[in-house]
């Protein structure tokens, strides 16, 4: 009997965009829905931005976590991921309480990890870095669609179903995720006995200055995006008085903007290069948050103004995701998930803080986010270098 042909690696790529895309609709629903789903489980808007802030904080456990991918493999660290996803929104389904969703919201947050660990290492493996950029805009094609697409379908599915309905969806297209990548992606080549420890690659990732500032840069821009995330879905509804099925109409709009970010990432990344994309990217981000209350005083304005935030963000972000697969290729997957650490320890901070300054009106939130930005561009600038791949004969040039 022959072995299995793998599949080509645009039909890996396609595939692990889609699977992506369930990921970050699972991750992501409970930001424009957050009040929608405090009042399901009976606790206030503040309580709910400490859950968000708890599972953000799962991250700093991230470089420990994303490193089983770089001591098993690629591919089994995003069935991980998979299998915890969809366990975690089944345990909703069953039990619809406050403490099941906290604990659902700690294990959809190990299975983002580890997918990120996982996913963006098994491009550095197979897509050699001059092409990086535009394999890693595609699969980050799924933060986008998850607004686009899966927003408006989890605010449907809350109108007429309840808050725990799209938890029901959202399991089952976990577990096929989890199928497409066991027959899709191909088996790590690696032998166990090649592959680094744990503490080998932690200690990798960690003598690497560049590594360690974009890590910090991370941190930094995450936790300024995340000040104005956590309560649009709050500012939304009291400021222009809308509902779930509407606020999930409403985030489409970031689902376009994100997906403008990442058409830009393929389209000029990198030729730019990764890290004056992210330079480019942070400070546009800035920019735009300091005229957020200006332009935000209608609905249209608002959303002109989420467009404009998400759009300059997601830009930044894929950039810098580009940026680090290359930072330390020899425990590559532990240091996207030191990255991802990162960013969710911002997010914590951020989820604490914004609801803070909320209670002066977007226009803090905006400004906060203006002035961290500027901190993470002196970071970038200071202190963080590119470092390109050498040509690898093993390595696809293209997506």
């Amino acid at each position: 009997m022959k072995p299995r042909r793998p599949a080509s690696i645009r039909l890996q790529v396609i595939a692990l965009t889609l699977s992506q895309t369930v990921m970050c609709t699972g991750y992501r629903m409970v930001y424009p829905f957050l009040p929608a789903i405090a009042r399901g489980v009976g606790v206030d808007l503040r309580t709910m931005s400490l859950a968000v802030s708890a599972r953000s904080s799962l991250g700093l456990f991230g470089p420990l976590l994303g490193s089983v991918a770089d001591t098993w493999s690629r591919k089994r660290a995003m069935l991980a991921s998979f299998g915890l996803l969809s366990l975690g929104l089944t345990l909703v389904v069953m039990w619809p309480v406050f403490p099941a969703l906290v604990l659902s919201m700690l294990l959809v947050a190990a299975a983002w990890i580890f997918l990120q660990a996982g996913l963006k290492a098994y491009l550095g493996d197979t897509i050699h870095y001059t092409r990086r950029g535009v394999a890693v805009a595609v699969t980050e094609f799924g933060w986008s669609w998850a607004f686009l697409f899966g927003m408006p379908l989890v605010g449907w599915l809350i109108a007429r179903g309840g808050w725990v309905s799209p938890f029901r969806l959202l399991a089952v297209l976990a577990a096929a995720a989890f199928i497409t990548v066991w027959a899709i992606i191909p088996a790590s080549p690696t032998s166990a006995a090649a592959r680094p420890s744990a503490g080998k690659s932690l200690r990798a990732l960690f003598a690497s200055r560049s590594a360690v500032a974009v890590m910090g840069f991370a941190f930094v821009g995450a936790g300024a995006n995340e000040l104005v995330n956590i309560v649009y879905g709050a500012w939304m509804e009291s400021s222009f008085g809308l509902q779930v099925a509407a606020l999930g109409f409403a985030t489409a709009v970031i689902g376009v903007a994100e997906l403008g970010g990442e058409v830009l990432v393929a389209t000029i990344t990198d030729r730019l290069g990764k890290r004056r994309a992210a330079a480019l990217g942070i400070s546009l981000n800035a920019l735009v948050c300091l005229g957020l209350s200006t332009i935000s005083r209608s609905l249209p304005g608002a959303l002109a103004g989420l467009f404009l935030l998400y759009l300059t963000f997601e830009f930044t972000v894929v950039s810098a995701i580009s940026l680090m697969t290359e930072q330390v290729p020899q425990a590559r997957a532990t240091t996207m998930a030191g990255y991802a650490a990162s960013a969710a320890a911002g997010r914590a901070i951020g989820a604490l803080v914004g609801p803070v300054l909320f209670t002066w009106g977007i226009a803090a939130n905006g400004l906060a986010t203006a002035l961290a930005d500027g901190v993470a561009l002196l970071v970038l600038v200071l202190f963080i270098r590119e470092r390109p791949a050498q040509p690898r004969p093993d390595a696809s040039a293209a997506p």
